[in-house]
């Protein structure tokens, strides 16, 4: 679970991100998994949705020096095998053609590759298999907007890259009427099942139930795209997600005109992590390393804004600085 302390970032990430929203609608469609009308982003294709950002990726180069760093079992293969959940804009998704991965943590690890002499590969699974993936090997390193969390830290390590926090989503016209989390008792919501935004639903159900009121119904789903088609066909009343994604989503599905997020502060602010397993200090501190030059030399930001996500940033890279 999240902390419950509001940073001023994150605070200031609600402030911007609900400001895009409420000047965006009559945009285009959203380019989700699967949907309807999603615009080809492949490498050179463009969208109004969706920024190209092969120019920008395409002018980082390798560091001799970071890449020295990289343990040889990886080193050696010049390739970085990424974990993702392959779901959610604008951070992992695919595009048109249903098998290109896009988005601003897509591009985040790429750079970082790229600095460290690696060609990030992408595995898409299901969120709740991440940190055991990184665990088996099966995987280098995770990138999936994960909240670092002090729980998290005793199974991973991380290199923080964003700060963020969890908002709710509702269908455009707000017909269930929630104004906040203290609205949500009897009310049915969705969540990605191993996310902080599951942790948060729980404890606000339980705390409904100390309160007199009645239960959440939880609905716990493999991936953010179920939860929109239970949102969108009125199964649901809302859906507990991260800031960025909800704001992105809200946006550009069917004009704007299918969902929008609830107005308030973000709940829970936290970052981000990279994950990398705690065996492998070498990877991780070459991460950490590689954020860094990007942050300085302006790669980082520039994928950040490109995203719209730039209220996110971060001044340099921290490992496992979650509380």
């Amino acid at each position: 679970m999240r902390t419950t302390r509001r940073t001023a970032l994150a605070t200031t990430l609600a402030a911007a991100s609900l400001a895009i929203l409420l000047s965006a609608c009559g945009g285009p469609s959203a380019p989700q998994p699967g949907a309807a009308g999603a615009s080809d982003a492949s490498a050179g294709g463009g969208s109004s949705t969706i920024p190209d950002t092969s120019a920008l990726l395409s002018a980082v180069s390798e560091d001799a020096t970071l890449a020295a760093m990289v343990p040889e079992a990886i080193a050696s293969t010049k390739e970085l095998k990424v974990g993702s959940n392959v779901q959610s804009a604008p951070n992992n998704f695919f595009a048109a053609d249903g098998s290109t991965v896009i988005g601003s943590d897509h591009d985040i690890i790429t750079a970082i590759g790229t600095k460290l002499g690696l060609a990030a590969t992408y595995s898409n699974l299901d969120f709740g298999a991440l940190i055991t993936s990184l665990q088996s090997g099966r995987v280098d390193t995770t990138i999936a907007a994960m909240n670092d969390t002090a729980t998290r830290q005793q199974s991973i390590d991380f290199v923080d890259y964003l700060t963020s926090g969890i908002t709710l989503m509702v269908q455009k016209g707000n017909p269930a009427g929630i104004t906040g989390p203290d609205t949500l008792c009897g009310k049915n919501i969705a969540v990605v099942t191993g996310t902080s935004q599951q942790t948060f639903a729980e404890d606000t159900s339980t705390k409904c139930v100390a309160d007199g009121k009645t239960a959440l119904n939880i609905s716990v789903t493999d991936s953010d795209s179920q939860n929109q088609t239970q949102l969108r066909t009125g199964r649901i009343d809302a859906i507990v997600n991260d800031l960025p994604s909800a704001v992105y989503i809200s946006k550009t599905t069917q004009d704007g005109n299918a969902f929008e997020v609830v107005p308030g502060d973000v709940i829970d602010g936290a970052p981000y992590g990279i994950g990398v397993n705690k065996d492998n200090p070498g990877l991780r501190d070459a991460i950490a390393k590689a954020l860094d030059q990007l942050i300085e030399d302006g790669t980082y930001g520039k994928i950040l804004d490109a995203w719209g996500i730039s209220s996110g940033k971060v001044t340099s890279a921290v490992v496992n600085g979650g509380k």
